[in-house]
Parts: structure tokens; sequence; C-alpha cells
């Protein structure tokens, strides 16, 4: 269809360049969660041409086959039609010649060995990060549920309670006992969900739980490395890790330890509730991480004649999600049984379809493993490449044997 004549792009050196860098600066938010950096400044971009509200992208993946093809595709369509003059995005996407692949891996190596120590969680895990900009919003709820709900797929998934002070994770799965050590290694606490395991660390197993922690920031960062370096682990489909509300050292550390975690960010209906989180995502975009998506929490009451009521509010989860660009994953009604099933160490995603609530989580899950962050063989992609980029550097430094 031919668009019409307002679609005209402006002159050179007007409103048409400022909206390429608009542009470009949303897509400085796409990070490639394998690279942990963001699909600009790997070069992933070649280009950004906008007509009135049209706008299209090169974007250059390392190999044809990526299957990170349709996450990365996906999130830049998001991101970019954030903007609100935006009327359409087409993502075109080509392969990188042999110049701008090893361009994109020397600048890999690059913020790996710089940025990221080795831990205990194996490459092929998907790390997702709770997080949100305030307490109360719900976090440690919302990590327990998705952790069952997954598990419930059949999957291993691992969680991590990095709210050293304010440990919640335990009571809520209903687990307790002491961390054995095997090889000088922590080992997680586990249970069974279906098919499907749990695995899980928490300063609840290493204190009373009416014990105050009263550490600085350096040696609360400590504790979480260790909670990823220091421990058996395994093989996990996914790492759920449960955070601090704020953005201060815990998440600072994480984006240095786990430079490839993606974040998923809680919040309730209120517009305050919603301009504190935003400040999580922006917290994360500055560390290079991935936002994948928003999960609004208490976001409406039904009565026992069927009324609906909005008691906080309502619209803040879609209006975080569009305003960050990226999906709402679900919205979480406000029901007495989250509440009594964490009090009870019986989460109500446990219940599966049986439950209003259980369904909700199922479903999130859902979206999650098959849509915004699904298990692949990055082996395949980038990560491969780097080995081999690795092994052929390692053999120039070492010179013919």
């Amino acid at each position: 269809m031919t668009p019409p004549a307002s679609s005209t792009p402006p002159p050179a050196g007007t409103a048409g360049e400022a909206r390429v860098e608009e542009v470009r600066d949303r897509l400085r938010a796409v990070v490639d969660p394998e690279l942990g950096d963001t699909i600009v400044d790997l070069g992933m971009v070649r280009g950004v041409s906008v007509k009135g509200g049209d706008v299209i992208v090169d974007v250059a993946l390392t190999i044809a086959s990526c299957p990170l093809r349709g996450q990365i595709e996906q999130d830049v369509v998001n991101h970019v039609r954030s903007l609100d003059w935006v009327r359409s995005v087409d993502v075109q996407v080509a392969t990188m010649d042999a110049e701008e692949r090893a361009a994109v891996m020397a600048r890999a190596r690059w913020k790996a060995r710089e940025d990221a120590p080795e831990t205990a969680i194996a490459p092929s895990t998907r790390v997702l990060a709770i997080a949100s900009g305030k307490g109360g919003v719900g976090k440690s709820s919302v990590t327990v549920n998705l952790a069952v709900a997954l598990a419930s797929r059949g999957l291993t998934v691992g969680v991590l309670d990095a709210d050293i002070w304010g440990f919640s994770v335990p009571r809520l799965l209903g687990m307790e006992g002491d961390v054995e050590a095997r090889a000088g290694k922590m080992v997680p606490l586990e249970r069974s969900v279906g098919s499907g395991t749990v695995r899980v660390l928490s300063m609840g197993f290493l204190a009373d739980e009416e014990q105050a922690i009263m550490w600085r920031g350096l040696v609360l960062t400590r504790a979480v490395q260790q909670f990823l370096q220091d421990a058996h682990w395994g093989d996990l489909d996914y790492l759920l890790i449960d955070l601090p509300p704020g953005t201060g050292d815990v998440q600072m550390g994480l984006a240095r330890l786990l430079p490839r975690t993606e974040m998923l960010v809680v919040t309730t209906p209120p517009m305050a509730a919603q301009k504190v989180a935003a400040r999580a995502a922006d917290m994360a975009r500055r560390g290079y991480l991935r936002v994948a998506g928003v999960i609004e929490n208490m976001s409406d009451f039904t009565c026992e004649h069927g009324t609906t009521y909005a008691l906080f509010g309502s619209g803040g989860g879609a209006r975080l999600a569009q305003g960050l660009g990226v999906p709402l994953l679900g919205s979480i009604p406000l029901h007495p049984d989250l509440a009594a099933g964490g009090d009870a160490g019986m989460p109500v995603a446990t219940s599966g379809d049986d439950s209003e609530l259980g369904a909700v989580f199922k479903e999130m899950a859902r979206v999650i493993a098959e849509e915004v962050a699904p298990t692949v063989d990055v082996q395949g992609c980038s990560a491969r490449m780097m080995e081999r980029v690795e092994a052929a550097v390692a053999q120039v430094d070492v010179g013919p044997g």
C-alpha cells in the first residue's frame, strides 16, 4: 500500500535523523542474551531507515540458523514500537560476513573476560531474575510459583534466594533442612514437582527464620557470589533469582557475575509502583541485561458474588510493558489463596488448572518456556563459534607445536 504524502521523510539533517537516533537508542535495550551485550554495540544493527511512521531495521546475525533469531527479532519489534510515532516495524535479517563475525567475537571475548567470572551455572541454563524497584509487590511469591509451574512442565529449575536480608523462599516452598557440602561446595535442597525438580539455595537454610542478617553491601554481594560459584547446581533448564527490592549492590553484582541474566520486572497496578519498577528495568539495561517481560501482581479482586474490583487501580503492568517495549507476561489477580498457599508451603501453582491462580501461573510458564525465554541449544549459535575462535587464538599464541 502506498503511504500517504505525510509519510515522506523529512530532509536529511532534520527530524528524520533525530528519529533514526531515537530508534537506535531503543535498540540499545535489545541485548543478545548469550553474548551479554546490546545488538547496537555488537555491530549487529547494519542500518535503520525511517519513512514517516514506518521503520526498517537491518540486523545481521552471526549465522543464519541462530536459534535466538526469533527472540532478537521480537525484541527489536517490541522496543521500536514503544516509540509513540512508530506505525510499523520491519526487521530485515541477514548473516554477518567473516570480518563482522570476527569483530563480534572479539568484543564478546573481551566482555566475557573483563566482566564475568566463572560460575557453577551451565551455559545452557536460562537465567531469569525477578525484580522490582520496591518491596511488597510479591516478587518472592511470583518466583516460587513460576519455578513450580516451570518444573511442572518436566523441567529442572533452580531458585536462588538472593534477598539475603529478607529471605522467604524456603517457607513459601515448604522446604527446610541443612545445606550439605560435597567436595567443599554447597548442595541445593530439592523438591520434586510432577516430573520436574526445583533446587533451592537460600539464607533461610543457613540462618534462623527470625534472625536478622546485618551485613553490608559487599558482604551481601559475596554471599550471592558463593551461591553461584560454590554450589553443585547441576544441569538446570532455568535458574530463577529472587532479587531484593531496589537497585543496589546485589543487583549490580549479579550483572557482573552473570551478564547473561534476563530480568522479569514485577509491578502492581498503581502508577507509583509502575514508576519505581521502571527503575529496576533501567538498572538492568545500564548493566546490559535483557529485560524479558513484565508481570503485574494484585491486578484485581473478584468477590464471592462475581463482582470484580480494581482495588489498586488498573493498567499499570500494561503501561510499564508498553513503555519498556517488552511483553506483559501475565496479570495475577488479588486472591487470598496466594498468601495462604505461601504460608502453608504449598504454592498455588501446584494446583495447575484446578484453580484460577494455578492456571495463571501455568500460562505464564508456557509463555516463558515457549516464547519469551525458551531453552535452546545455544551451542549451535555464537557460543560454539566463540569456542572455535578461542581455540584458534590459543593456537596462535602458543605457536606451532
